[in-house]
């Protein structure tokens, strides 16, 4: 049996056969083609350039069709490039005067693109050279007229596994027979996983070498949620691994019906559950899942797969489908929470001068990137507005550090406001101003935060990693980041009762309040907005129904006498089992 860790990218459990992908191949003929033929030779080229183009732009509005805007948009990146002059002059020069081959040629100059990509020295720029082979793929496929790979031709279930697989590789897998995949390279904020979690596919990525180990025709377990991939499991490990599966299945069925109802304790306090989304279409899923409003409306697929900023406009209309799909309900906009930590920056203008950064979760990111870049704040500040005269809109600042930050931002706020009365444009002037609490610092000093806004939102994502110093993303250390920490429980309690003593509304928003595992916990220390992903809001209702704000003070007792994570994870499930025996085959 062979364990690998990798990083979580694409939630749930798969098993099934291993089906084992190795680089694809061409035969690139490297003959000099005579002088008569060059131009002809050059035809031939364009024909397949076109031809990759017109089958890339199917590729992305199968994708548009099926999964939405956002994620159809990550093979703009792919178009631009295949259409952008500099490449085409460079392979048709290559032709014209070294009478190579187009194969060669087009060879040559992508893999001098990707070696240009793979020297930069910030990591991001990897997901760039993926997206280089890809585009070569392409285009040789194009001129040797070589079929597809194996993979994307199945008639059984499988679990691919891979070097590498490209953002329009992942998208073409079929759902229907992949039941997940494992790549050995990758990372939480490329395209591919993105991909991955918009089709459902459960994907783990980033394991390190593995291939020369693995069959294909192996049983695979692709645990999406530990980040686990079990190679040839053992028959006790394949059983726990197969009751899961069922059991995540029979539950689901089972919370169908208390969809509608209130997330109310036994003794009457009411949780209220809001939804985390990224894409507007996500807004219909919450809804259809019991959600009060949003929680926590991420904005940064506006900025993805792009070389331009995202105009006004499309800030507004982003922002206008999820409102009007609330009507009612509150939705909470997060300013855009971008750095190098989070996505391949190939999206910003190289005008805007941002450098390679050696520790980018410690630099230019969220707030900071926005208060250096005015005019690219304003704009979505603009929007935010706009669509706030239609709907309950509040507004969220990220990663706030300092006093400084919170009131620069205000500021600007109130700046565009006043820039959007004078024009006549409508828009809610008293909108509730908030911001994350992800920081250890703003915890220390949120006595003088609190004052400044009208709510809060906990992150516990990056509050864990900072607290930490676990970066979340490197599988070497990822076993130390667990939202049962004594540390991260100590912070969101002080956090809280701050906010209770100034009477601030205080949520939390991270990957830990979508678990159940934390419900109890959460609602002992006095948190009574949940904002969860829409697939847990069922799970969190049902553990919020089923137990007494006694109870869960009482946990929240015993855990402040503990002092690792190992053992307050395990006492927090023993104690939800207790009171729900169906949640005990949960990962």
């Amino acid at each position: 049996m062979l364990r690998l860790q990798g990083i979580a990218v694409s939630s749930g459990i798969a098993i099934g056969e291993a089906m084992v992908l190795g680089r694809e191949t061409f035969d690139v003929p490297d003959r000099l083609i005579e002088g008569t033929a060059v131009e002809q030779e050059i035809e031939r080229f364009r024909g397949a350039l076109a031809a990759a183009v017109e089958e890339l732009s199917r590729q992305r509005d199968a994708v548009i069709r099926e999964l939405g805007q956002r994620s159809g948009s990550i093979f703009n990146a792919h178009l631009e490039i295949l259409q952008d002059t500099k490449l085409r002059e460079d392979i048709e020069s290559l032709i014209r005067e070294r009478h190579y081959a187009p194969e060669r040629a087009v060879s040559q100059i992508l893999r001098r693109y990707a070696d240009v990509f793979r020297r930069l020295p910030n990591p991001d720029f990897a997901e760039r050279v993926n997206d280089v082979y890809d585009i070569g793929k392409l285009l040789l496929r194009s001129l040797l007229g070589q079929a597809h790979s194996e993979v994307f031709q199945l008639h059984s279930p499988v679990v691919v596994l891979a070097a590498t697989l490209t953002p329009s590789e992942t998208a073409r897998l079929d759902r229907r027979f992949v039941r997940g995949f494992v790549t050995e390279t990758g990372g939480p904020g490329g395209h591919t996983a993105i991909v991955a979690q918009g089709l459902g596919i459960p994907a783990v990525v980033g394991t390190g070498p593995f291939l020369g180990e693995v069959s294909g025709g192996d049983t695979v377990i692709v645990d999406g949620d530990r980040g686990l991939v079990i190679v040839n499991p053992d028959e006790a490990t394949l059983r726990e691994y197969r009751e899961q599966y069922r059991a995540i299945e029979t539950l689901q069925a089972e919370l169908q019906d208390i969809r509608g109802l209130p997330a109310e304790t036994l003794d009457g306090t009411r949780i209220h559950l809001f939804g985390n989304i990224e894409f507007p279409q996500e807004a219909e899923i919450c809804l259809e899942h019991g959600a009060e409003g949003i929680g926590l409306y991420r904005t940064e697929f506006l900025y993805l797969g792009r070389a331009t900023l995202p105009s006004e406009e499309e800030h507004y209309q982003a922002y206008l489908q999820v409102v009007r799909a609330m009507g009612e309900r509150p939705v909470t906009i997060r300013t855009f929470d971008l750095g190098a930590d989070k996505i391949p920056r190939d999206w910003l203008p190289r005008q805007m001068g941002w450098d390679s950064e050696s520790n980018p979760c410690l630099g230019l990111r969220s707030i900071r990137l926005a208060l250096r870049h005015l005019p690219m704040f304003r704009s979505q500040l603009r929007a935010i507005l706009r669509a706030s005269a239609i709907g309950r809109v509040k507004v969220m600042f990220p990663l706030i550090a300092t006093l400084a930050e919170l009131r620069q931002a205000k500021f600007v706020v109130a700046d565009v406001m006043e820039e959007l009365a004078e024009a006549g444009i409508p828009f809610r002037r008293e909108i509730p101003i908030g911001m994350m609490v992800e920081v250890p610092s703003t915890v220390i000093m949120l006595d003088r935060f609190l004052p400044e806004v009208d709510f809060i939102s906990i992150g516990t994502n990056d509050l864990l990693q900072y607290t930490l110093a676990v970066d979340r993303t490197n599988r070497n250390v990822v076993s130390l980041y667990s939202s049962a920490d004594p540390a991260l429980i100590r912070l969101l309690s002080q956090t809280i009762r701050t906010a209770e003593e100034r009477r601030v509304s205080v949520g939390l928003c991270g990957q830990m309040s979508s678990s159940p595992i934390y419900t109890m916990l959460l609602i002992g220390l006095g948190l009574r907005d949940l904002s969860v992903t829409a697939g847990a809001i069922p799970e969190i209702k049902k553990v919020c129904r089923s137990v007494t704000v006694a109870q869960c003070r009482e946990v929240v007792s015993h855990v402040m006498e503990m002092e690792n994570a190992r053992d307050i994870r395990a006492y927090l499930r023993e104690e939800l089992v207790k009171i729900l025996p169906e949640f005990g085959r949960l990962p």
